[in-house]
């Protein structure tokens, strides 16, 4: 299907900007590439999936480790471009990530979703077999 790489060059990150606001379109593209830049120091890493040369899908992740799941992939962005939604790319993806995560020796993905987004809440669930084992619990300041 795709070919997925990782990005860490500005151009690739910046090429990946119109994908990734759909999921964050409070973001501006300088904003979102600040953001990438601090949070890759922190872990954070990207991948695209690419279709005949367009970003199709992004997945950005980190490997973390907390009592309750031990070593594990922390999903923070997966996104298929509206354009090319329901023909694998975004499962293909997950699937690449969640064998990156075995290969890192992570005992699962473990990823939060906004409440509203009943259509993904059905990919995670019933098309990859995800749990929802909790509730998420946010106070903003």
């Amino acid at each position: 299907m795709g070919e997925i790489r990782q990005l860490s060059l500005e151009h690739e990150v910046r090429e990946a900007f119109p994908v990734m606001n759909q999921l964050r379109p409070h973001l501006s593209e300088d904003l979102f590439y600040e953001l990438f830049l601090q949070m890759q120091k922190e872990g954070y890493t990207l991948f695209a999936n690419y279709h005949n040369e367009k970003i199709v899908a992004l997945a950005g992740f980190a490997i973390l480790t907390n009592f309750y799941d031990g070593k594990h992939a922390y999903l923070y962005d997966l996104i298929t471009d509206s354009e090319e939604r329901s023909k694998g790319y975004g499962e293909e993806l997950l699937a690449f990530l969640e064998s990156f995560a075995v290969q890192n020796n992570c005992n699962c993905v473990a990823l939060s979703s906004n409440v509203n987004r009943i259509d993904a809440h059905r990919f995670y669930e019933e098309k990859m077999h995800y749990e929802k084992p909790s509730y998420v619990f946010k106070k903003r300041f």
